[in-house]
């Protein structure tokens, strides 16, 4: 599967419309930005069972901000719709291998009963 581009329009929706979500905001100007990037399209070759979704920050400043990026590039997974990941900096392949099947492998039972208790976090 392809990396889709996400709007304010269409974030929420991809987020809650699919199991897991990667998102990885971005740049044009931003170099580890464009050396992540070939290594996020791999994946998405790979994990037909996940989105891969790209924010270009410069034209979704708004979302950039909901989101509260102060750097890029950032990663940000989502499962069943809740955020479950964060991590600025480019990350290498075996690194990113490695989250997915993190994500993959969550309790979202133990997931959900933790965001119930801590409704702020």
């Amino acid at each position: 599967m392809a990396t889709i581009d996400l709007s304010e329009k269409t974030f929420h929706e991809t987020l809650t419309g699919n199991d897991i979500v990667l998102v990885d905001f971005w740049a044009a100007w931003c170099g580890p930005c464009r050396m992540f990037a070939p290594t996020f399209s791999k994946a998405s070759e790979t994990h037909a069972d996940v989105v891969f979704a790209k924010v270009d920050t410069e034209a979704e400043p708004g979302l950039s901000a909901a989101a509260r990026i102060t750097s890029i590039p950032t990663l940000m997974a989502f499962r069943g719709g809740i955020h479950v990941f964060s991590q600025p900096g480019a990350m290498n392949a075996t690194g990113l291998e490695q989250l997915i099947t993190g994500i993959k492998e969550l309790d979202m039972d133990q997931v959900r009963a933790t965001v119930a208790a801590n409704p702020a976090s």
